[in-house]
């Protein structure tokens, strides 16, 4: 077996070992989601109102939001009249297709490197994940053979530099960090610079986290981006905001003000293993049109994947 072989199959399998851990990671929002759908459509009721009501509560529940659920009953209905079904088991496959309609409008591919440092702004509340999320990001592109630099731009947080220097020690990476107290934005500014004599690939700027209904984050956040921009000119090249998908509803809010202050480049949502409140992917996409870059599932390193619609619906379904 050749080299190129083994690494299509190495990837098959990492993929297949993913796709059973997002599905165990993915089971308390299956109980309150798909479950839910099993027992409507299993029900005594026939297609019909009845049904059409109870499917409605259950997509509401899952915290999938009114406005997607109002789209997804009223295609729903339109595909069951268009093409006659009488089977209800057959309104789980439309369903199925329709929620990854939802998750394929925003789909975008990872960026690749480019000939400066990619340099990429990665924003949200404290306890969010996004320290750890740095970290795994950093040790995906490391493995990818490239030049990764983390730099500790949370300099409120003691525990955060310590943080991401332990992981940077872990993977093999630069971290680059300041005294506690230090002007984010400078320590962001120094990194970057930094990153261009070394010619690092990829340089991945941890942030602050303070309550995003705090205006002083936002104006620090969009200092951090104009002071990296004046070392390379189209920097940062993305900016991508870590949810917690436990919080549900809230994770809305916050990625609708981060939006609005930062313009966010792709969405990050990590904790979905420990939440019922996965269907909030569908709400967030829907009323942003932001792509959900990356989901996170666990603790491990290889728990932060790329996003893939289709496998996310087929572990909720499968």
């Amino acid at each position: 077996m050749d080299e190129r072989q083994k690494d299509i199959n190495e990837a098959a399998n990492e993929k297949s070992r993913f796709f059973s851990r997002l599905k165990l990671g993915l089971q308390k929002t299956r109980d309150s989601l798909t479950d839910g759908i099993d027992r409507v459509v299993n029900g005594p009721a026939e297609i019909g109102p009845e049904l059409w009501e109870e499917l409605e509560e259950v997509l509401l529940v899952s915290d999938m939001g009114s406005s997607v659920m109002s789209w997804v009953m009223e295609e729903l209905k339109k595909c069951v009249r268009e093409s006659l079904i009488r089977e209800k088991k057959e309104i789980i496959k439309i369903l199925k297709e329709l929620l990854i309609r939802i998750l394929e409008e925003t789909k975008v591919d990872e960026m690749s490197s480019i000939k400066e440092p990619c340099v990429v702004l990665v924003v949200g509340v404290n306890g969010s994940g996004k320290t750890t999320t740095v970290g795994k990001l950093a040790a995906r592109h490391k493995r990818k053979g490239e030049r990764v630099m983390v730099v500790a731009g949370d300099t409120f947080r003691a525990a955060a530099t310590e943080q991401l220097q332990a992981w940077a020690d872990q993977i093999g990476v630069l971290c680059v960090s300041q005294k506690s107290g230090t002007d984010p934005s400078a320590v962001a500014y120094d990194a970057v610079q930094s990153a261009l004599v070394k010619k690092m690939d990829r340089v991945f700027v941890d942030t602050a986290g303070r309550l995003q209904t705090n205006k002083n984050l936002m104006e620090e956040l969009k200092k951090i981006k104009r002071v990296v921009g004046k070392v390379i000119g189209n920097a940062p090249h993305e900016t991508l905001l870590v949810l917690d998908a436990s919080i549900g509803q809230n994770s809305l809010s916050q990625a609708k003000l981060f939006n609005e202050a930062l313009g966010i480049d792709g969405l990050i949502m990590t904790k979905l293993d420990g939440s019922s409140k996965g269907g909030i992917l569908f709400n967030i996409i829907r009323e942003l049109k932001v792509p959900v870059r990356f989901i996170g599932i666990g603790e491990k390193v290889d728990d932060l994947q790329i996003f893939d619609p289709r496998s996310f619906v087929d572990a909720l379904f499968d």
